[in-house]
C-alpha cells in the first residue's frame, strides 16, 4: 500500500455527503469520492482514500482548473450535492447523487454528472474501486464501453460512461474536453444491474430531488434557523435505513477524535441511545413515520432480548446482528496518520445502563405522538422495566463507553430513573397494567440515591460518578430529561462548574482525561459537539436566553460550509471524529426548537 502524507488528505469538514438510505458516499471539495461503503452503510468500503491514499480506492472527477475557486452546495431542500469550479477559463459543476429508487430494495447507484456552464474545460477521471476495505485484489476490465471491477468473493461493480474509458493501474481513467453547455455522465453500480447505464440521468435526478423535497416539506419547523434545521433533518433522514427503519450513528468509521491518535471507532451501526434521541428529533419536526419506523425495527430487537436472561445490546448492525467484532485495518495509514483504523466495535458487549432510559423515553414519545404500543410491546416494556428495578444500582462503563474500570455513573443512574418515570407515565396515560407500587418505589429510590451519592455538598454541585469529584458533559441532560428544574440552585451551581471546567468558547468537552483517567486511551479528545448544543439548551432553560442565543449562533458557524457536523471539534473548531454525526444534528434540532420558543416569548414580553 502506497502511503500518503497528511497534507494530501482532505479535512474532515471538507466533505459533503450523499446517500439513498442504503449507503452513503463522502465527496470532498476537490471533486473526489474518497469514502463509500457498498452496498450497505456497514458493508466493506469500495472507496477509502479518506483513511489512506488513493490506492485505497477513490473516484476522482475534476476539471484542469488549478486556480479556480471551488465551492460546494446542496441543491435546495435535497441531499443532491454540487461541486463547482469558478475560473476565468470556465465555470464547471459536478452533480453527485445516489438516486433514490422507487423500489426500496434495489442496490445503490452512484451517479456523477459534469456540466460546463461557460467556457471550455478538460477533465480527468479516475475511478479506482478497491474491494473489502482495500484488502482484496481488485481487477479492472473493459466490457464493451463499460469497465467492470472484480475481486474474488466480492460483488462485481460496473462503471458506465458517456466518455471513452481506459484502464490504468486497475482503475478506469478518462481525459475529455467539454464546451459550454455540454455534459458528461457516469454511473457506478452492481455489475448485473440493468440500471447501470448512461442517458437517464435527468430522470434519476428529478426523481431524487422530488423525493427529498417532498419529504422535507413535511417538516413542522417554522422558526429562525429553518435552513440549518432542514439540513440537519435531511442528514438524519439520510442516516436512516430505508427498508428497516434502523438509524445509524454516523456514515463513517475510523475518523479520529484525536489528531494522529488512537481514538478511532466504527460508527456505522445503530446505537439504541443515539437512535432513541433521533426519534425525539424527528417527533419535534413532525416526522412521525421515521420515528414509528425505528420503533418497529426496535421491537424486533426488544423481542429478541426479552428471552431469559434479558439482554439488550447497546448497538446493532443495521440488519439487527450483534456480531460486530472489532478488528483493525493495519494496512491503512489512517486519516492524518491516526491509527489503528478500526472496523466493528468492541463496545457492543459493554454494560451501559443508560440505554434503558433512552429506550423508554423513545417508547413514551412514540406513543404520545405516533403509533400506540401493542399488547406484546407493553409486555416487553414491563419485562425491561422490571429488569431495571433489579440492576439500576450496579456499576457500568457509562454513556461514553469507557474502556477502563466500571463506576457508578450519574448519567447511568439518571437514565434508569427516566426508564421508571416514562414507564409509569405511559401506563397511567394508557391505563396499562403495571406493578405501580414497585415501579414508583424504585423511581423514588433512584431519585434519593442520586441526591445522596452524586451531589457533592462540599463542592456544591453534582459529580460524574459516585465517590468522584469530576464533571461530565452528560450531566447537561439532567434538566432536559426533567429530573431537576433548570433553575434549581443545585443545578445552576452544577452548570456554572461545567462552564468553568468543560466549556471552551461554547465548545463543551465530555470530560477531562486528567480528571477522570478512566477511558483507558492515550491522548485527549476534542470537544463534543452534541454536548455543546445541550449546553445551549440548558442556558436557555435556565433563563440565560441572550447567552444561549450567542453561543448557538457561534456553534452554527462551526458547521462545515454545507451545514454538516462531525462528532467533535478541535481547539480551532475544526471537525474531528466520524461524520456526519446523528447525535450532533439532533442536539442542534432540540436546542434550536427550545431557543426559538424562548426568544419568541422574550420578544412578546419586551417593553420599550
Amino acid at each position: 500500500m502506497v502511503k500518503r502524507s497528511d497534507e494530501s488528505q482532505s479535512a474532515i469538514e471538507a466533505h459533503g455527503i450523499i446517500g439513498d438510505m442504503h449507503t452513503a458516499a463522502l465527496v470532498n471539495d476537490q471533486g473526489s469520492v474518497d469514502f463509500m461503503c457498498w452496498p450497505e452503510f456497514d458493508s466493506p468500503s469500495i472507496f477509502c482514500s479518506l483513511l489512506d491514499s488513493p490506492q485505497a480506492g477513490i473516484f476522482q472527477l475534476a476539471p484542469q482548473l488549478p486556480d479556480a475557486r471551488r465551492e460546494q452546495m446542496y441543491l435546495p431542500d435535497s441531499n443532491v450535492l454540487q461541486t463547482r469550479w469558478l475560473a476565468q477559463e470556465a465555470v464547471v459543476e459536478v452533480t453527485d447523487l445516489l438516486p433514490v429508487s422507487d423500489h426500496e430494495h434495489e442496490l445503490p447507484l452512484l451517479m456523477r454528472r459534469v456540466r460546463v456552464i461557460s467556457g471550455t474545460a478538460t477533465f480527468d477521471l479516475r475511478c479506482a474501486v478497491r474491494h473489502d476495505y482495500s484488502r482484496a485484489d481488485t481487477h479492472a476490465s473493459v466490457d464493451g464501453a463499460d469497465v467492470c471491477f472484480q475481486a474474488q468473493g466480492q460483488p462485481t461493480l460496473r462503471l458506465a460512461s458517456t466518455q471513452p474509458l481506459n484502464i490504468e493501474d486497475q482503475a478506469a481513467c478518462s481525459r475529455f474536453t467539454l464546451n459550454e453547455g455540454e455534459t458528461a455522465e457516469f454511473v457506478l453500480g452492481a455489475g448485473d444491474d440493468p440500471r447501470v447505464k448512461v442517458g437517464e440521468g435527468d430522470l434519476a435526478l428529478q426523481r431524487t430531488l422530488h423525493y427529498w423535497r417532498r419529504w422535507i416539506a413535511q417538516s413542522s419547523y417554522r422558526g429562525r434557523w429553518r435552513e440549518m434545521i432542514n439540513r440537519s433533518a435531511l442528514a438524519l433522514k439520510l442516516l436512516t435505513v430505508r427498508d428497516t427503519g434502523a438509524i445509524i450513528a454516523a456514515a463513517t468509521f475510523g475518523l479520529p477524535e484525536t489528531p494522529g491518535g488512537e481514538r478511532n471507532w466504527d460508527y456505522r451501526y445503530t446505537w439504541i441511545r443515539d437512535a432513541s434521541f433521533t426519534v425525539y428529533a424527528f417527533m419535534r419536526l413532525g416526522f412521525t413515520e421515521e420515528a414509528n419506523g425505528f420503533m418497529r425495527w426496535l421491537r424486533g430487537r426488544v423481542g429478541e432480548c426479552c428471552a431469559e436472561p434479558l439482554k439488550l445490546h447497546i448497538m446493532y448492525g443495521i440488519d439487527g446482528r450483534t456480531e460486530l467484532a472489532e478488528t483493525t485495518l493495519d494496512h491503512l495509514s489512517g486519516h492524518g496518520g491516526a491509527t489503528p483504523v478500526r472496523i466493528g466495535n468492541g463496545a457492543v458487549d459493554q454494560v451501559q445502563l443508560d440505554i434503558y432510559g433512552e429506550l423508554l423515553d423513545a417508547v413514551y414519545l412514540t406513543n404520545k405522538y405516533g403509533e400506540a404500543i401493542s399488547h406484546e410491546g407493553w409486555q416487553h416494556v414491563t419485562q425491561i422495566v422490571n429488569h431495571v428495578c433489579d440492576i439500576w444500582h450496579q456499576a457500568d462503563v457509562g454513556i461514553w463507553e469507557m474502556r477502563g474500570e466500571k463506576h457508578h455513573f450519574l448519567h447511568s443512574r439518571l437514565m434508569c430513573w427516566v426508564a421508571l418515570d416514562r414507564a409509569i407515565r405511559l401506563a397511567s396515560k394508557r391505563s396499562l397494567p403495571a406493578p405501580f407500587a414497585q415501579w414508583n418505589d424504585t423511581r423514588q429510590a433512584i431519585h434519593s440515591d442520586i441526591w445522596a451519592h452524586f451531589f457533592n455538598a462540599e463542592r456544591g454541585h453534582f459529580v460524574q460518578y459516585k465517590g468522584g469529584t469530576a464533571l461530565d458533559g452528560s450531566m447537561l441532560l439532567m434538566p432536559l430529561v426533567r429530573f431537576i428544574g433548570a433553575t434549581d440552585p443545585a443545578w445552576l451551581a452544577t452548570l456554572a462548574a461545567i462552564e468553568k471546567t468543560l466549556v471552551r468558547d461554547g465548545m463543551v468537552y465530555r470530560y477531562r482525561n486528567e480528571d477522570s483517567g478512566m477511558d483507558g486511551l492515550q491522548g485527549t479528545e476534542g470537544a463534543f459537539a452534541a454536548c455543546s448544543f445541550w449546553y445551549v439548551e440548558c442556558l436557555a432553560r435556565a433563563g440565560q436566553v441572550e447567552k444561549a442565543h450567542q453561543e448557538f449562533e457561534q456553534l452554527l458557524r462551526y458547521a462545515n460550509p454545507l451545514g454538516l457536523y462531525a462528532e467533535e471539534f478541535d481547539c480551532h473548531a475544526r471537525h474531528l471524529g466520524n461524520t456526519p454525526q446523528a447525535l450532533t444534528h439532533l442536539a442542534l434540532i432540540s436546542a434550536a426548537s427550545f431557543l426559538d420558543r424562548k426568544l419568541d416569548h422574550q420578544k412578546t414580553q419586551w417593553q420599550p
